[in-house]
């Protein structure tokens, strides 16, 4: 049964933002999985990615997010989530995946200081670069895209909630 909203996207597309107002107007919990990541390994994602490498922290992400049991609840995901095969396909099964998709020169203008952020980027990769790798992914896995452009958080989530409740 897909009793849950899993948002996909990249950094800075809004969806622990949207996440929260979604869950609130939904009555559903809201699951950040970066948060249950951080939670679960006692580290920040910049202190994992420091210890593993990009690779090592894909593999803890995919492990935990792949153990997500979660009912009526939104999950907001790590834009690195869709690298991690088992844990997409697990979102799939107990959840709709919303892709907040974003032009790339949004994501650039929201985004501070990526390593702050935890974000996994390989040697010598470019916030551009990986936009372009992520995309299709995101694509691939997303049953419902939402344009999460110009709106405001709101209208962000009545987009979702139309798309999703049948």
């Amino acid at each position: 049964m897909k009793n849950n909203i899993t948002l996909i996207g990249m950094p800075g597309a809004g969806k622990s933002t949207v996440g929260v107002v979604l869950a609130k107007v939904m009555g559903y919990r809201f699951v950040d999985s970066d948060l249950v990541i951080q939670e679960k390994t006692g580290k920040l994602l910049s202190e994992i990615i420091a210890e593993k490498g990009t690779e090592g922290f894909l593999q803890v992400e995919d492990e935990i997010n792949a153990g997500l049991d979660c009912e009526k609840s939104v999950i907001a995901t790590g834009g690195s989530a869709v690298y991690c095969k088992n844990a997409m396909a697990h979102l799939k099964e107990i959840s709709t995946v919303v892709y907040l998709k974003l032009p790339y020169e949004r994501v650039e203008k929201r985004l501070g200081n990526l390593k702050d952020r935890g974000v996994a980027l390989k040697d010598g990769q470019t916030l551009k670069d990986l936009y372009e790798e992520r995309c299709p992914l995101y694509e691939k896995y997303a049953d419902v895209v939402v344009e999460a452009d110009t709106t405001s958080v709101e209208a962000c989530m009545r987009k979702i909630l139309e798309k999703t409740m049948h």
